[in-house]
């Protein structure tokens, strides 16, 4: 069942307006909610974004945290996920409908839909990890608003699988930022660096958990910009995102990233990422 602006729907009976401003413009925004064991992994952290990026884009939104929270239940409920399953739930907010026009026109009210996927965890890839891409940043200047705007993701994702990799690493005149749809981090002498979170990334939901998890536990973060050179010299190359969890990189422009195999910090993470997991769909 999917949930289209207030009617609960089944696939193939979705319209949308051809004056959707979501649909013509790229206009609202978006999240991505894990789902471990039937439960909302890091669900107020979405929410929080999710209000953000509408406050961003000047979009204000006519549904209190707790309705939005009770629509998310609602999705997973008629969708028969129980405790057994992992799934993704996705919220969309579109400005709304109104004649097109770039201006934003007044009185217009948002769309919402979502719908939940099942979704296991990447466990095999985890272990084996990915091989990655360097590839120019050619995305907007606002990364950390979680927008529809995603053709720029799209590309460089393109260029990166044209090349014959799997994921791309991106960079604006040689400083990393991120991957085209994921963080980055990288790992020297057992410690990690990342980009800062600015307006040239998306504020990661599995990046801060990471980061925080790293940090009780004794691995030193630096949360500060980095170049090419610098990422060519790493020990360790791992992106973080909802649905990749802690991903190792194992090459870069065909080059092995260490001995081309995960990493004792990335797999350590991981550990301790699957441990928090669980404390969390178990309380």
């Amino acid at each position: 069942m999917l949930y289209v602006n207030g009617k609960w729907v089944e696939e193939g009976q979705v319209a949308v307006h051809p004056e959707d401003r979501g649909y013509n413009f790229g206009d609202g925004i978006y999240e991505v909610v894990r789902i471990y064991k039937g439960r909302m992994y890091q669900w107020d952290g979405h929410l929080t974004r999710l209000f953000r990026s509408a406050k961003e884009i000047k979009m204000e939104l006519p549904w209190s945290a707790e309705e939005l929270t009770d629509l998310a239940n609602q999705l997973i409920a008629k969708n028969n996920i129980t405790e057994k399953d992992d799934a993704t739930l996705y919220l969309q907010v579109s400005r709304g409908t109104a004649p097109r026009v770039h201006d934003i026109p007044s009185g217009i009210q948002p769309v919402i839909m979502g719908f939940v996927r099942r979704k296991d965890r990447p466990v095999a890839e985890m272990k084996k990890g990915l091989t990655a891409q360097l590839v120019e940043d050619i995305r907007w200047l606002r990364c950390d608003i979680k927008t529809l705007n995603l053709l720029g993701a799209v590309l460089v994702k393109q260029y990166a699988k044209d090349a014959g990799a799997q994921e791309s690493i991106l960079h604006r005149n040689g400083v990393i930022t991120e991957c085209s749809a994921s963080n980055l981090f990288v790992v020297k002498n057992g410690e990690l660096y990342t980009h800062q979170a600015d307006n040239l990334i998306l504020h990661g939901i599995t990046r801060q958990v990471v980061i925080d998890l790293a940090r009780s536990n004794g691995i030193t973060v630096h949360e500060e910009a980095f170049d090419i050179a610098f990422l060519k010299q790493a020990d360790e190359v791992f992106l973080t995102s909802t649905t990749a969890e802690i991903m190792p990189i194992i090459s870069v422009d065909g080059v092995a990233v260490g001995n081309g195999q995960p990493g004792p910090v990335a797999l350590t993470l991981q550990d301790l990422f699957e441990q928090h997991i669980n404390a969390s769909v178990l309380v």
